[in-house]
């Protein structure tokens, strides 16, 4: 098992109801996408949250990264929607 700091940003955070949190994740999750799918195992509002997960931003140690990147050795993992212009 290893352990991970989550944080969550805009709708993302309103929705799960939480900015932050620590997590033991099961053997198994190897990449930020396993990250998403173990998630939305974790109750209605994490699924609401990550409903549509292909559109979810994803950053290790404050650098984007794409669903199929490993997550070993992280010490942040943030999760986004996408991010508008203007």
């Amino acid at each position: 098992m290893a352990t991970v700091n989550l944080v969550y940003f805009a709708w993302v955070r309103e929705r799960i109801g939480r900015a932050e949190e620590t997590l033991e994740l099961p053997d198994g999750i190897v990449t930020a996408g396993d990250l998403l799918a173990h998630l939305k195992t974790l109750g209605e509002e994490y699924e609401t949250a990550l409903e549509h997960e292909n559109v979810i931003r994803v950053a290790i140690n404050q650098e984007h990264v794409e669903h199929d990147e490993p997550i070993a050795g992280a010490r942040e993992i943030a999760l986004f929607p996408p991010m508008t212009g203007g």
